[in-house]
């Protein structure tokens, strides 16, 4: 899955394959350039039945959390 961009946000979501054949997911939120950059990682204890699943929970978590980061400011 693509990351996406909103204002000054990159979201990007990873799936990694779990023991049980599953998979989890991660979303890293991503903002500024150089020594200003910062990076959040999240990691969920959700899994899911395919990677593709995964990542699309990953995104939906990471627009949801900037959505709401930006709310406040």
């Amino acid at each position: 899955m693509h990351p996406v961009t909103i204002g000054k946000y990159r979201i990007a979501a990873c799936s990694k394959p779990l023991l049980s054949g599953r998979f989890g997911a991660q979303v890293s939120i991503a903002s500024g350039r150089g020594s200003a950059s910062t990076d959040r990682v999240m990691s969920f204890h959700d899994d899911f039945s395919t990677p593709d699943a995964a990542a699309r929970y990953a995104i939906a978590q990471g627009i949801h959390w900037v959505q709401s980061a930006t709310r406040t400011q």
